[in-house]
C-alpha cells in the first residue's frame, strides 16, 4: 500500500528501479521470511495525472530462510492476485504455511502476495506508527484528531472527484501490470513456464482467468504460467462461479456500453472508485486495521478503540448499528450500541468478522467466539431474524451474500467485558459452549479453524495491508463487458484457462461451493472453512491434521 508500516525494516538494497525491504513478524511460522517488494513500471501517459507512489508495484514475498535468496532458484514460485476490498496482507497466514508446508517435503518454494495499483493511494502513517508505539490511540489521533506524525497530517479519504486516473484501470491494466511484473522479476519466459503458478483468491480466481486468456503483445498469458490455483475461487472468466460479490448498478454497466461506461467514468457520472455508503469503504477498511492493532498488541486489554472513534461520523455510527444490533428495533433506536457493551480488543476484532457474528458471507472467518464472563450471549436478528437468514431460499438469493452461521451477541450492557474464546477455546474445560433459543450450539470446536490472533496480525503488521481502500470500479465493470471488444480483442486464447493443471481450494462454508464444484482441476473443499478462511486458516486444527488449504497448495506446487 502507499505507506509502508512500522513492521518494515531497513531496505537492503540502494535506491532505485526496485528495492526490497525485510518485514518484522510476529507469526510463530519463524522459517519463513518475508519482504516487500516494490518494482517502478510506471503507467502509461495515457491514464493521466496520478501520484508518483503510483508508478510502483508491490507485493509481499515468502520464503523459506534456508532457501535460495534468488526467486529463480526457487522449485517454484506462487503469485496471487487479491479478491475484491482485498490487499496483498491477506494472504499472510495461507503464504506462510504453504512456504513452510512445502519446505518440510524438502522443497523451497516461494508466494508472491500481489497489491494492485490502487492500494498506492492508501496512508498508512498512522497505524504504521500506532504499531510501533504498541498504541491505537495514535492512529485515532492521526486519522480524525489532526495529530502530525514526522510532519505529516493525514489529508482525508478520497473521494470519487480525486481519483480521475482510476477511470482508465482495469482489467488491461491489471493483467498487464502482473505480466511485467513477472517479466522484470524473472525474466525467462521458458523460466516462468516452469515455475511460476499464478492463482488467487475470490475475484484474484477470475483476473487470473484473463491473465491466461490474454495477449500481451503475442505472448500468450497462459505461457507465463506452469499452473493454476484458486483459492474459494475458480480459474474462470465468468463470475456466475462467484457469490457474495456485489452487484447491481454498482458494478454493473446498467445496460451500458463499453463506450458509455468509459465516458462517465471518465467524467466522473460513475465513480471511479466502489464505495458503498456504509460497512465497505475506505474508512471503514482502515478501522478495520485500527481494531487489528489493538487485538494485535494487547489482545486481553479492555477495548478503547470503539469509545474513542469520532461520535459524530455517520459512516462509523451506522456502520456500527448495521454490525451490532440484535434487531430492527436497536438498529432504529441505535440503543444499546457497541458502545454500550464493554470488550477486550480481541472480543472487539471478532465481532467485526467473526462468522457467527459477521452476517456478509464475503467478510467471514470462523475465529472462535465470545466468551460472557458472567454476561448472556443471545441470537442476532439483525439485519433478518436469525431463524429467516438461515433458510436455504434466502442462501440461494443473487449474490448468496448472507453467511450460513447462527449470529449471536452480547446481550448485556454496561455490564461485564466480554472477551474472546479462540478457535481452539470454543468447548474445552472452563470455556462452555452457548446456545441459541433452538437449543443449538452457536458454534463448536470443529467448526473453528482460524486463531483470532493470526488475524489481528495480518491487519497490523503488513506493510501492505489486508484491505484495498480504492476498488477501481472499472476493473469491475470490464469483467461484466468481456464480450466488447475492447476486452474481447485481447482475449485470444480461450482453451489458456484448461492448457495448465488447476487446484481449487474451497471453503465448504465460503461462497464458491455453493453454486457446486468447478468444471477444471483437482477440487479440496475444507469443511467448515469460510471465504475468508482459506487464507487465514491456522496451521494447528483442533482436529490435530495439517492445514487443508495450505498442505493441499503446497503438495500442488511440487508436483510435476
Amino acid at each position: 500500500a502507499g505507506t509502508a508500516r512500522g513492521a518494515a525494516l531497513a531496505p537492503t538494497a540502494a535506491p532505485g528501479d526496485r528495492t526490497e525491504t525485510p518485514v518484522a513478524s510476529s507469526s510463530p511460522i519463524t522459517s519463513v521470511a518475508e519482504s516487500v517488494v516494490r518494482v517502478k513500471i510506471p503507467l502509461p501517459a495515457s491514464v493521466g495525472p496520478h501520484p508518483a507512489a503510483c508508478d510502483w508495484l508491490s507485493y509481499l514475498r515468502y520464503r523459506d530462510v534456508h532457501g535460495p535468496t534468488q526467486s529463480a532458484k526457487a522449485d517454484r514460485i506462487l503469485v496471487a492476485q487479491p479478491g475484491i476490498f482485498e490487499g496483498a496482507g491477506a494472504f499472510d497466514s495461507v503464504a506462510r504455511d504453504t512456504v513452510a508446508q512445502a519446505a518440510a517435503h524438502g522443497k523451497y518454494i516461494e508466494f508472491w502476495a500481489l497489491d494492485r495499483r490502487s492500494n498506492c493511494l492508501e496512508d498508512h502513517t498512522g497505524t504504521a506508527a500506532a504499531l510501533a508505539a504498541r498504541n491505537p490511540r495514535v492512529a485515532i489521533g492521526y486519522y480524525y484528531h489532526h495529530k502530525r506524525i514526522d510532519g505529516h497530517a493525514f489529508r482525508g479519504f478520497l473521494n470519487s472527484g480525486q481519483l480521475g486516473w482510476l477511470a482508465h484501470v482495469g482489467i488491461a491494466q491489471t493483467v498487464t501490470d502482473e505480466y511485467r511484473l513477472l517479466a522484470e522479476e524473472l525474466p525467462s519466459q521458458a523460466l516462468r513456464k516452469q515455475k511460476v503458478l499464478c492463482g488467487g483468491h475470490s475475484l484474484g480466481g477470475t483476473i487470473t482467468a484473463f491473465f491466461a486468456e490474454w495477449d500481451f503483445g503475442g505472448h500468450p498469458g497462459y505461457q507465463q504460467c506452469a499452473g493454476y490455483f484458486a483459492l474459494d475461487s475458480t480459474i474462470s472468466t465468468s463470475l456466475g462461479s462467484l457469490s457474495g460479490l456485489p452487484t447491481g448498478p454498482a458494478v454493473h454497466d446498467a445496460g451500458l456500453g463499453y463506450t458509455a461506461t468509459a465516458a462517465g467514468l471518465d467524467s466522473g457520472a460513475i465513480p471511479r472508485d466502489l464505495n458503498l455508503p456504509v460497512l465497505i469503504n475506505a474508512e471503514t477498511e482502515n478501522m478495520l486495521d485500527i481494531y487489528g492493532v489493538a487485538a494485535d498488541v494487547a489482545p486481553s486489554a479492555r477495548n478503547t478503540v470503539t469509545s474513542e472513534l469520532p461520535r459524530d461520523d455517520a459512516n462509523i455510527d451506522a456502520t456500527e448499528r448495521l454490525l451490532f444490533s440484535r434487531n430492527a428495533v436497536n438498529f432504529a433506536t441505535g440503543y444499546p450500541s457497541i458502545r454500550d457493551f464493554r470488550f477486550t480488543n480481541d472480543a472487539a476484532l471478532g465481532a467485526l468478522l467473526d462468522s457467527n457474528s459477521q452476517p456478509l458471507a464475503m467478510l467471514e472467518v470462523a475465529d472462535g467466539f465470545f466468551n460472557g464472563h458472567g454476561g448472556a450471549v443471545a441470537d442476532k436478528d439483525f439485519p433478518l431474524p436469525s431463524d429467516l437468514a438461515r433458510q436455504p431460499a434466502l442462501q440461494s438469493l443473487d449474490g448468496s451474500l448472507l453467511g450460513t452461521d447462527p449470529l449471536a451477541i452480547p446481550a448485556t450492557p454496561r455490564g461485564p467485558v466480554y472477551g474472546w474464546e479462540n478457535y481452539d477455546q470454543v468447548g474445552t474445560p472452563g470455556n462452555p459452549l452457548y446456545y441459541s433459543r433452538d437449543g443449538r450450539p452457536f458454534t463448536t470446536a470443529s467448526s473453528e479453524v482460524t486463531d483470532i490472533h493470526e488475524v489481528a496480525r495480518s491487519f497490523a503488521e503488513q506493510p501492505l495491508d489486508f484491505t484495498e481502500w480504492y476498488f477501481p470500479t472499472k476493473l469491475a465493470t470490464d469483467i461484466y463487458q468481456k464480450s466488447e471488444p475492447q476486452i474481447a480483442d485481447h482475449l485470444k486464447y480461450p482453451n489458456g484457462i484448461t492448457a495448465n493443471p488447476t487446484i481449487n481450494l474451497l471453503g465448504g462454508s465460503g461462497l464458491v461451493i455453493r453454486n457446486g464444484v468447478p468444471p477444471n482441476g483437482k477440487t479440496v473443499v475444507a469443511p467448515h472453512y469460510h471465504h475468508l478462511d482459506v487464507l487465514t486458516a491456522s496451521p494447528h486444527q483442533n482436529d490435530g491434521h495439517p492445514e487443508l488449504i495450505s498442505e493441499n497448495l503446497a503438495r500442488f506446487a511440487l508436483s510435476p
